[in-house]
């Protein structure tokens, strides 16, 4: 594992021409460290893609693992800025929890990569690849705990309720849309909010056999057997005995 390091510095470039030029590096490098992966892309393969002069690279970012680093944390960024704007409206935290996962699939349609430049983290930088979950998070952990106070939410450990539902829209993302695009991706909604809505127990809810079962113990017939009788018979005096 290379150096960990701290969050970049986001001042960057101040002009829009540097700007645009900086935005040119993280999505051409977003999409070579996506297909080539760390080890295997260079700088050269970034400012290839991206349109840039090798040599003005090193305006933005000092080595590789600089914009490495910076494509992750920019993803994550602008992964919970989206999500933020889009549950802004939400009247209740189901229906946070249902456009949030809706949002997350979105963004990982437009963001193939997204999957194997995060993962990659782990081994480029780990502190950088705790930072993206951590943040992330973070702001789940704050959203969940006022829904707790309101009551619209059952009281629990808010931080790991937190992992469990970034759990769900990370393998639900990988295998519906970054694995086999699904054009019924609703029904996919359908099942995470039926499961993060009411759980896995079925204790109060009717069950289907229930009524079969219920229905078919009318119909049978009762047994004719005469009941057992259990008291014990009297006991007879026997011939000669006293009064």
């Amino acid at each position: 594992m290379n150096r960990a390091s701290a969050s970049p510095d986001r001042s960057g470039p101040v002009t829009p021409r540097g700007q645009r030029t900086r935005a040119k590096l993280l999505k051409a490098a977003e999409s070579v460290f996506g297909e080539k992966g760390y080890e295997r892309a260079s700088i050269a393969d970034i400012t290839r893609k991206g349109g840039v002069a090798l040599g003005t690279f090193y305006v933005y970012f000092p080595d590789k693992q600089s914009i490495f680093v910076e494509v992750v944390d920019e993803l994550g960024t602008r992964l919970r800025r989206l999500i933020a704007e889009s549950v802004a409206d939400c009247k209740s935290r189901i229906d946070v929890e249902r456009q949030g996962l809706r949002t997350f699939f979105q963004f990982v349609r437009q963001h193939p990569n997204l999957y194997r430049v995060v993962r990659q983290a782990e081994f480029v930088d780990e502190a950088c690849y705790r930072r993206y979950y951590d943040r992330f998070a973070r702001g789940y952990v704050s959203g969940l705990t006022r829904a707790m106070e309101s009551g619209e939410v059952r009281r629990m450990d808010p931080e790991a309720l937190a992992y469990c539902l970034m759990g769900i829209s990370d393998f639900l993302g990988m295998r519906w849309v970054l694995w086999e695009e699904d054009p019924g991706l609703e029904r996919v909604l359908d099942t995470a909010m039926t499961l993060i809505s009411h759980g896995l127990d079925t204790r109060g809810a009717p069950a289907r056999n229930t009524v079969k079962s219920t229905a078919a113990s009318k119909s049978k017939p009762k047994s004719k057997t005469p009941k057992k009788n259990t008291l014990r018979p009297a006991r007879r005096p026997a011939r000669g005995a006293r009064s």
